[in-house]
């Protein structure tokens, strides 16, 4: 049996045991829907970070921060499968090499398509950009409402979580407050 076929019987299997038929009308083709929505969300695995990363290295002369804020992300929790919805903050200084811009999003993207949790997910993103790139340092923060804190659990809705991952030269207080500064302060409209 194909990994297709196996992961479409469970999916029926779960909507008999939540007492469902999944023959009816509006859920028969749901098991194959459902195998396409996950083959998309947990993508992350077939890919590497790295090499996105490495696809768009330049070299350069900066070395003042580079900031990339507001990445729209969505993950699914490891613990319930459930979404996680954030959006994501990073900064780096340059030493040598700059990564394309486009890179950084895409990166974000490769860790938000596995199951996640949001602290594992920043340090991820944070030593990705370490190795790779080989910066002076590494700023991370990442803000997200957790649906398994939302729709079960607590139910407090809207509440957000906040995790962050500090390298190198970020440690230091001034190059932590300008990065703060910088991703807490109002977004201009006039571009």
């Amino acid at each position: 049996m194909d990994k297709k076929t196996e992961f479409e019987n469970a999916v029926k299997k779960i909507l008999t045991l939540i007492g469902e038929d999944p023959e009816r009308d509006g859920l028969k083709k749901t098991p194959e829907r459902v195998f396409k929505a996950y083959e998309h969300l947990c993508s992350g695995y077939s890919k590497n970070p790295a090499d996105i990363l490495n696809e768009a290295l330049f070299e350069s002369t900066n070395d003042e921060m580079v900031v990339v804020r507001d990445i729209e992300f969505y993950s699914l929790c490891e613990h319930h499968l459930l979404p996680v919805i954030g959006r994501a903050h990073i900064a780096y200084i340059p030493d040598g090499k700059v990564v394309g811009l486009s890179k950084i999003p895409r990166m974000v993207e490769v860790f938000a398509r596995r199951l996640q949790i949001q602290e594992q997910m920043t340090e991820q993103i944070a030593d990705a950009i370490m190795e790779t790139v080989k910066p002076k340092g590494v700023g991370v923060v990442l803000q997200a409402r957790h649906m398994c804190m939302e729709m079960r659990g607590v139910e407090k809705i809207c509440s957000t979580t906040v995790s962050s991952a500090i390298r190198g030269i970020f440690r230091e207080q001034k190059t932590r407050e300008e990065f703060f500064n910088i991703i807490n302060s109002p977004v201009s409209n006039r571009f």
